[in-house]
């Protein structure tokens, strides 16, 4: 039984999609907090069972008989994030799970400027000292937050945010087959993963040229002053903590933290990754 948790999840969602490709609907799991949301699955086959993070009594029950287990990462941040991701891992353990694997960051590192990565890199440090096989998945940044960074820039022609550096944005469609590969095909990477990217790694300028090209209108790269940045989506209703937090996402990408690229991604797949340029068309398509 492969066990995956937030089944329901936008990347959890479309590993189990893949991964059924790939195996019979009876060797699957999910541990969802709301198992009435899984009822499509449930239809499917899939084994449905509550699981928390903050519930680890869920856990032992969602993953019972579970072969291997993939955590996806929370959306929480900091010691809560890390002590939800260290609740999973020793459920998994003590289920008897034969990998645990987890949904990491290729910029995952203890000493990044963005928070996010070091609770990526606190439970790396916690899984490799279980004693149980597991797979560290190094996924690229995923590339839907790109839209999220335009701001007005379709309707001004101005894409303004402070100062960064080159990622490699990386589909969420593209990581979630990914994972299923890697599930399907048992240990085919022990540790960490190579980074499993997009084969290149571009800026918000060069995200500027692209629309510029789809939309037919100069769209402008203007560098906001941090401060000045942070303080303006403070005003519009963003907690300080958490404009605080992204504000460390354009720090790390200027250290080139998110800039790793490689082939492996698309070796797995064995078809070209999805291109930023893609992921653009569908917004700018939308009405």
């Amino acid at each position: 039984m492969i066990v995956i948790t937030g089944g329901t999840g936008l990347l959890g969602s479309q590993i189990v999609d893949r991964l059924l490709d790939r195996v019979p609907a009876d060797r699957v799991g999910v541990s969802v907090r709301d198992p009435d949301r899984a009822a499509g699955l449930a239809a499917r086959g899939v084994r449905v069972r509550r699981g928390d993070f903050t519930d680890p009594g869920s856990l032992a029950d969602a993953f019972e008989g579970a072969t291997q287990v993939l955590i996806v990462s929370t959306d929480q941040a900091g010691e809560e994030a890390v002590a939800q991701h260290v609740a999973a891992i020793d459920a998994a353990r003590d289920a008897g799970a034969g990998r645990i694997l987890y949904t990491g960051h290729q910029g995952a590192a203890e000493d990044s400027v963005f928070a996010p990565m070091t609770d990526h890199a606190a439970t790396e440090r916690y899984l490799s000292k279980t004693g149980t096989p597991f797979t560290f998945l190094r996924n690229g940044f995923y590339a839907a937050t790109v839209p999220h960074l335009l701001g007005r820039a379709m309707e001004t022609g101005e894409l303004v945010a402070p100062a960064d550096g080159p990622v490699s944005w990386t589909a969420h469609a593209d990581l979630a087959e990914a994972a299923a590969i890697i599930l399907a095909d048992e240990g085919r990477f022990d540790g960490p993963t190579p980074p499993l990217t997009a084969p290149e790694a571009l800026d918000l300028a060069d995200v500027a040229g692209i629309l510029t090209e789809l939309t037919g209108r100069t769209v402008r790269r203007v560098v906001a002053d941090d401060a000045e940045w942070t303080a303006t989506m403070i005003g519009h209703g963003v907690p300080a903590d958490r404009a605080n937090m992204l504000l460390g996402m354009f720090h790390a990408s200027r250290r080139g933290e998110f800039s790793t690229t490689g082939p492996d991604l698309e070796n797995l797949l064995r078809r070209p990754a999805t291109t930023v340029r893609s992921v653009l068309e569908g917004h700018t398509a939308r009405p």
